[in-house]
């Protein structure tokens, strides 16, 4: 599709963008020469694994003004609104955008979800997706409304998830589909010609916010679940994690050794092998691969955990 540059140059663009899906999100706006008043971004937390280029940074080598303490007040509104932009994206901003802040936009507010709606609308699509055992996740560009991810879908595409896939790599391949999509749509989003495909919500599912202590292990589970938790929340996210001795054992990377039957009791213990060691759950069994016990270095399981070490646990709980 040609880019209509003369409507992307008219249609100033006011940016919300975080993480790496809106780092090349943001990069891609200003390859087609999209004018962008502002970017309104986070700080990084400390506490997270940071892993993805900073939005901050790339906006200030463009002498793009950036923002990062907005409170969706009175007077913020009416600063946004100021700025008069035509298009207000949000890709990855970790905020709801109130209504009014949406209004603000003569040509519409637009969000990318890496998720194929009205599948998994809400926080955290990818790792719900490996966690429930999803071969396929998608990644969908949709008109914004005050509902979280309920607007009107512009365009939407599909990638294949495999049983090796962790969040990070399913995150990994939809970054190159979504600057194609915004390099495809944004001048028509530009030209006021937004394609629009309602969605039905009913059809759908909603999913909240994840904590760290929803990594527990349930030993009851079936192997392939707790495998699915495993590649789900591995880094750069807190991890999967149970207990040894009382002490936590944080479970980096670990395969499916046998999907049915019963080898043991729930988290028994069951030996050492080359493939790691092997724990048996509510059905079937899985090796531990690379483990990371509380105030150590993570590392082989069949190194971190010895012998005479899981032979006097003989259990993990």
């Amino acid at each position: 599709m040609p880019v209509n540059s003369a409507a992307v140059s008219r249609a100033p663009c006011l940016v919300f963008a975080y993480h790496e899906l809106g780092y090349v999100c943001l990069q891609t706006l200003i390859e087609l020469g999209a004018p962008i008043v502002a970017l309104l971004t986070h700080r990084d937390d400390p506490n997270e694994e940071i892993w993805w280029r900073s939005c901050a940074e790339l906006a200030n080598r463009h002498a793009i003004a950036v923002d990062y303490e907005v409170v969706f007040d009175a007077s913020w509104t009416a600063r946004i609104a100021a700025w008069t932009p035509a298009v207000i994206y949000s890709f990855n901003y970790r905020r709801m955008l109130p209504q009014a802040v949406l209004d603000c936009a003569r040509l519409g507010a637009f969000n990318l979800h890496p998720s194929k709606l009205p599948a998994y609308r809400g926080r955290v699509p990818i790792n719900w997706a490996l966690i429930n055992g999803e071969h396929e996740i998608g990644i969908t560009l949709h008109h914004m409304v005050a509902k979280p991810d309920a607007g009107d879908i512009v365009a939407q595409e599909t990638i294949a998830v495999t049983d090796d896939d962790t969040a990070l790599t399913v995150y990994r391949k939809l970054i190159p589909v979504a600057a194609r999509l915004i390099r495809e749509f944004h001048p028509l989003i530009a030209a006021g010609r937004a394609p629009r495909r309602p969605q039905d919500l009913a059809a759908g599912s909603y999913y909240g916010r994840r904590t760290p202590a929803d990594g527990r292990i349930e030993w009851g589970w079936s192997a392939r679940r707790i495998a699915n938790l495993v590649r789900a929340v591995t880094h750069p996210y807190p991890g999967a994690f149970c207990l040894l001795n009382g002490r936590r054992l944080w479970v980096w990377r670990a395969a499916v050794a046998s999907e049915d039957g019963t080898r043991g009791a729930p988290g028994q213990i069951l030996g050492h092998s080359a493939s790691g060691i092997e724990v048996a759950a509510g059905t079937g069994s899985l090796f531990l691969q690379c483990v990371q016990l509380e105030g150590a270095a993570q590392g082989p399981a069949n190194e971190v955990l010895p012998p005479a070490l899981i032979d006097a646990a003989g259990k993990l709980q």
